[in-house]
C-alpha cells in the first residue's frame, strides 16, 4: 500500500522505520513545523523529519491542518492509508482522504489512558500492565474503533524512559500487523463504546503542578511518581533555607527504605555524605539520583559533596 506517515517524536520514528523497510511504500511524511530550541534558538526539526530527510521521503509541515494548500498537497500523494503516531488530532478533512482510512498507534490499552502522556500516567498511577493499541481515527480524541492491542507488564522499578523504549518497538510491530490486516481487509473492529466504564483513567499533558511531590502520600505512591516522571520532566521537590528562600531539585531515582517515618512527612534525614532520606506518610525514602535546578544530574553521594542538605528543610 501507499502510506503517508504522520508523527513527531523519537517514539514515532520506530514505526516510520518499520514501515519504510516493509513491503509498503512510504510516499510522504507529515510532521510539525521546525521551531527554535536551545540556548542559541537555532531552528530544530522533529525526529520524524530528520528521519524523512535522511531517507529522502517527501515532507509536509503544516501549521494548520485544515489549510487548503496542505490538504491538496496531501491528496497529491494518493495514499491508500495514513498511519499516525504521536502527532496531533486530525480533522475529518484530513483523516477522510485515504480510501482505507487512517489509524493511530497509541501507547496504552485503550480506552484507558487516552491523551498525550499515557506512559507517564500509567506508571504514576501504579499500573502493572500497559501496552499499545491501534485504532481508526474519528472526531474524538483516542476514541475510534480498536484494530489491535498488545499487552505487556510494567516492571516493578521501570521508569517512563525504559517503558517508552520498549513500547516504541512494540508499537512499530503492531503498526505493521495493522497494515497487513487493513490491506487484506481482515479487520475486526472493537468499538470502544462497548468497553466504557466508570473507571476510565485519562492521560493529559503533564503540567508543572503534576510534577511536584506530596510527601504526605504513602512511599509507594511517591516512588511511582518519581518513576513515572523519569527521565522527563522529573519529579520536583523544594529545599528551603532558614531565610525562607527555596531551590528546586528534581528526583529521578529513589527507593523505599525499611525505616518507618516517625517524623513529619517531608523531614530530611542525612549524614551529608552518603545518604539522603526524606520521610513520607509511612516509610522513609532514599534519594539516589537527583538534579539541582540549573545543574547536572548526579548520584546522591556526588550531590552531597557539594550540598549540605541537613541545612535545608522541605
Amino acid at each position: 500500500m501507499r502510506v503517508v506517515f504522520m508523527g513527531t517524536p523519537d517514539f514515532a520514528v520506530a514505526s516510520l522505520d518499520a514501515i519504510y523497510h516493509s513491503e509498503h511504500e512510504t510516499v510522504g511524511v507529515v510532521t510539525v513545523p521546525d521551531k527554535p530550541a536551545g540556548r542559541g534558538l537555532q531552528m530544530q526539526s522533529s525526529e520524524v523529519k530528520k528521519y524523512a530527510v535522511e531517507h529522502h521521503i517527501p515532507v509536509l509541515q503544516p501549521v494548520k491542518l485544515k489549510n487548503t494548500e496542505f490538504i491538496e498537497a496531501l491528496k497529491q500523494w494518493r495514499a491508500d492509508i495514513f498511519v499516525v503516531v504521536a502527532f496531533r488530532m486530525l480533522p475529518v478533512e484530513v483523516y477522510d482522504i485515504p480510501p482505507k482510512g487512517a489509524f493511530n498507534v497509541h501507547a496504552s490499552l485503550l480506552p484507558q489512558y487516552r491523551g498525550a502522556a499515557p506512559i507517564h500516567w500509567a506508571i504514576m498511577n501504579g499500573e502493572t500492565k500497559t501496552g499499545v493499541t491501534t485504532f481508526f481515527l474519528n472526531n474524538e480524541m483516542d476514541c475510534g474503533d480498536i484494530i489491535l492491542q498488545r499487552e505487556t507488564d510494567i516492571l516493578p522499578n521501570e521508569t517512563t524512559g525504559e517503558l517508552y523504549d520498549r513500547l516504541k518497538l512494540m508499537g512499530a510491530e503492531v503498526a505493521l500487523q495493522t497494515l497487513s490486516l487493513v490491506e487484506k481487509e481482515n479487520v475486526k473492529f472493537l468499538s470502544q463504546s462497548h468497553i466504557e466504564n466508570a473507571a476510565i483513567k485519562l492521560a493529559p499533558k503533564i503540567h508543572k503542578e503534576d510534577t511536584i511531590i506530596d510527601w504526605n502520600l504513602p512511599a509507594k505512591d511517591i516512588i511511582n511518581k518519581i518513576r513515572g516522571l523519569s527521565p522527563y520532566p522529573g519529579a520536583v521537590t523544594f529545599l528551603k533555607t532558614t531565610e525562607g528562600t527555596k531551590i528546586a531539585i528534581k528526583i529521578f531515582e529513589a527507593a523505599v527504605t525499611s525505616e518507618i517515618s516517625n517524623e513529619n512527612a517531608g523531614k530530611i534525614d542525612t549524614d551529608d555524605k552518603k545518604f539522603f532520606h526524606i520521610s513520607s506518610k509511612d516509610f522513609k525514602i532514599s534519594i539516589q539520583n537527583l538534579q539541582l535546578e540549573g545543574k547536572k544530574r548526579l548520584k546522591v553521594d556526588s550531590f552531597l559533596q557539594g550540598y549540605k542538605v541537613s541545612n535545608y528543610t522541605i
